[in-house]
């Protein structure tokens, strides 16, 4: 039974009766207790940075040259928190709420309103640390929509508050880095976990300019290593980001959770070429002021600019008056997808649709629009040659973010004691479909005010532990396992690059299990896994050797990324409902709307490994939802 150690009282009291009775570790024994903290992106870095800054050794990684190069400086439009600055009737409910309807009451209670509860602290934080969120004439901090909800909550700081938080985050953590409390480990790659006596104690990490294999070993470790969006390789994430860390705590026992949750961004810019690596994520922000349509023609090859109103196709406006261009992230794609699949796709590959800033541009003038979104029009410019101020943006859904990722309980640990998993590489907050501007949030109040409390109550019973040593058996299978695995990559003689592979595995998913998914589908794509992963065993080709070596390092990502899109075809082909981001064919209303079915599958699906050969096993952690009812998602 899948214990997640939610508190006990009201939805509102049970993060305060936490952390009443969360143990303390004291002062002088702070500095007598090791942690890893794997990333150094938000998460990461917010963790390591107060967790350091309370007398605790950290030692941080990253697999970049700096921390600041860690992905979450991609986040553009903003973080959302329930301050009502607006006075348009948000509140930390309301937040909760919005965020449990936006994930198709498929995420717990407690994790979410405790994440719409610390909010409104994560803003006042910032600010101390002198993020420049954007502000009113008066002075006051700004805010803006986001889709999927109905009230101003997102701050924001231009197109850059990713970069902005991660800025604040970095500081802090270099602070601690100059006094000694953090030891920084750049160019490093976690490959293995280290388990002694049933708990996380350390990992092999391979230093990436050297190749060396080093063990590090803690009494506690924390993954915070971002999602696995890449693995449909054509994506909105930065061409390192991986699922190897996280992987590889999971074949070590730690479940993953709500895996096939893959959330689908409406405003990237569409692929046009067959030799692109990767997409470019537009900021959801821009849907505050832009209108989306097609024409209503189809192959309609006229410039926009020609077509007149009552030849285009406000498609969002139409289906959903009530919330239009800001529909959630999963609605607004599956709209956009079906737009183009029924030959109404604009752009050279005919895979777009149109962002259209004309009538806001009339209405508020250019300088208002140019002072909202300049950057994010200079980027597009820059990318397409394209004007946005006088012809509409083209722009189409990309893969994303990840829903799923290690399951953990209300302490943010695995189900592998002393492992943790901070921000997109857990599944905790967001269901099956994430609101715009929560991923930021997550991150930052998952590392300054939740694992600050969680992390030291586990501590507090490793202080008397024996204490484990990189001599210990555990770390010498740990690192024999990595070298056989690298060794089988040198010395396979086949034909074929990792790119190669990747490529396919992101095609297959992307068509198989994408925005839709259905039961042929699925069970074709779990074959054709399995032919591609003995392919890769047999056809792979690295050059080079096993020091400096790019190849290298991605041939162990492409592994677990091809084990990793096994699982989630699994859990996609389990889950016969439609929810959120998961939309499931055969499960849909006559006008497409998902059709989710509370009786059979209102539960967290947690997979355990079992075994190369093995089918994954699942286990069901029920949602109990006592303050809000469950209700069919509409946002007509």
């Amino acid at each position: 039974m899948i214990d997640s150690k939610i508190p006990e009282g009201p939805l509102a009291d049970k993060w305060n009766n936490y952390k009443a009775k969360a143990r303390l570790v004291n002062p002088a024994n702070r500095k007598k207790l090791n942690v890893i903290v794997v990333g150094t992106g938000l998460a990461g870095a917010s963790c390591a940075a107060s967790l350091a800054e309370q007398g605790y050794t950290i030692q941080s990684f990253c697999f970049q040259d700096s921390a600041r190069r860690a992905h979450s400086v991609a986040a553009q439009g903003g973080v959302n928190a329930a301050k009502n600055y607006k006075n348009d009737g948000d509140s930390t409910f309301r937040m909760f709420y919005d965020t449990i309807k936006g994930g198709d009451f498929r995420s717990r209670e407690a994790n979410v309103y405790r994440l719409a509860e610390c909010s409104a602290h994560l803003i006042d934080h910032a600010v101390a640390q002198g993020v420049p969120f954007a502000r009113e004439y008066a002075g006051y901090l700004n805010n803006r929509s986001f889709g999927g909800v109905q009230v101003s909550r997102t701050f924001y700081a231009r197109g850059q508050t990713g970069q902005q938080l991660l800025l604040g985050a970095y500081q802090g953590l270099l602070r601690q880095v100059s006094l000694g409390k953090v030891t920084m480990h750049t160019r490093h790659e976690m490959l293995e976990l280290v388990i002694i006596d049933g708990k996380a104690k350390g990992i092999i990490a391979r230093n990436l300019e050297t190749g060396a294999l080093e063990r590090h070993v803690a009494d506690a470790v924390v993954l915070a290593s971002g999602g696995y969006g890449k693995v449909y390789y054509l994506s909105t994430l930065a061409m390192g980001c991986n699922s190897s860390a996280i992987w590889r705590a999971h074949k070590k026992g730690a479940y993953m959770a709500g895996v096939s949750w893959i959330q689908f961004h409406p405003t990237s810019l569409p692929q046009h070429g067959a030799n692109q690596s990767k997409l470019t994520l537009m900021s959801e922000s821009l849907r505050n002021d832009g209108r989306i349509w097609v024409p209503k023609k189809a192959e309609d090859a006229r410039n926009p600019n020609t077509i007149p109103e009552e030849e285009r196709d406000y498609y969002l406006e139409r289906r959903y008056p009530s919330f239009g261009n800001l529909a959630p992230r999963d609605i607004s794609s599956r709209a956009a997808k079906e737009r183009i699949d029924a030959g109404h796709g604009v752009g050279p590959m005919k895979n777009a649709i149109y962002l259209d800033f004309a009538d806001a541009i009339k209405a508020q003038g250019k300088n208002t629009i140019e002072a909202k979104y300049s950057n994010l029009f200079a980027m597009y410019e820059k990318i397409t040659g394209i004007n946005a101020y006088k012809e509409p943006m083209l722009i189409s859904p990309a893969a994303h973010f990840t829903m799923g990722g290690l399951w953990v309980d209300y302490e943010l640990m695995t189900s592998i004691p002393g492992l943790f998993a901070l921000g997109e590489a857990n599944f905790a907050d967001h269901g099956a479909n994430r609101l715009g501007a929560n991923s930021l949030l997550q991150a930052c109040v998952d590392g300054y005010f939740i694992a600050p409390y969680t992390i030291p109550n586990y501590l507090a019973g490793e202080l008397n532990a024996p204490k484990a040593t990189i001599d210990h058996p555990a770390f010498e299978e740990a690192e024999k396992s990595v070298r056989t695995q690298l060794d089988r990559f040198l010395n396979s003689k086949g034909t074929l690059s990792t790119d190669h592979f990747h490529k396919k595995i992101g095609r297959l998913l992307y068509e198989k299990c994408g925005l839709s998914r259905s039961k042929e589908k699925l069970e074709e794509a779990i074959e054709d896994i399995k032919a591609l992963k003995a392919s890769f065993e047999k056809d792979l080709l690295i050059t080079g050797d096993d020091t400096l070596n790019s190849e290298l390092e991605k041939a162990g990502r492409i592994a677990d990324y091809i084990e990793l899109a096994e699982l989630m075809c699994h859990d996609a082909l389990q889950r016969e409902e439609s929810c959120g981001a998961h939309f499931r064919e055969e499960y849909q209303t006559a006008d497409g709307e998902a059709v989710r079915n509370d009786n059979d599958f209102c539960y967290v699906s947690a997979w355990e490994w079992k075994g190369k050969a093995t089918p994954p096993q699942l286990h069901k952690e029920p949602l109990v939802f006592e303050s809000v009812e469950l209700a069919v998602r509409s946002y007509k």
